[in-house]
């Protein structure tokens, strides 16, 4: 007796890990990335990337904002890097600010930027923008805040 072909999906046993994400090198996306698990990312994306985990190859490049729980980064980022752990190893470039918790550099990673702490980096700039001034400056880095406008 043959057994009836199903079209579904099939659903993940609860329990069981998701693996991770693979941009290979010679892909290219422009637009942003989201996913809650892990990504390893080899290719390059123009568009902010937002994800549970982040290890950026050498290959690797970033032209927007990543948000994470955990970064690796051995590529290029250009932008503003938000996670709770970030560790940037001797062949990364960074131009931008990286917005942590925890923090490792290799001597060799280039950074043309600045780092700040934060006991809660994943928060964005748009959560910033809805609070008042005083909210602003318990968690916020100075340089994230908005400038005030010229005269």
């Amino acid at each position: 007796m043959k057994k009836p072909v199903s079209n579904s999906t099939p659903t993940p046993r609860s329990g069981a890990a998701t693996p991770p994400s693979l941009i290979a090198s010679d892909v290219q996306i422009d637009g942003n990335v989201r996913t809650g698990g892990e990504l390893q990312l080899d290719g390059h994306i123009t568009g902010d990337v937002s994800c549970g985990g982040l290890v950026m190859g050498e290959t690797g490049a970033v032209k927007g904002t990543i948000s994470a729980d955990s970064v690796t980064i051995r590529g290029t980022v250009k932008g503003e890097i938000r996670a709770r752990s970030v560790r940037l190893e001797k062949t990364a470039i960074v131009e931008g600010d990286v917005i942590h918790e925890s923090l490792s550099v290799e001597a060799g990673a280039k950074l043309t930027g600045r780092f700040a702490h934060s006991s809660n980096p994943s928060e964005g700039k748009s959560a910033v923008a809805g609070t008042t001034a005083k909210d602003e400056t318990a968690e916020t880095p100075s340089f994230v805040k908005a400038k005030p406008a010229a005269e």
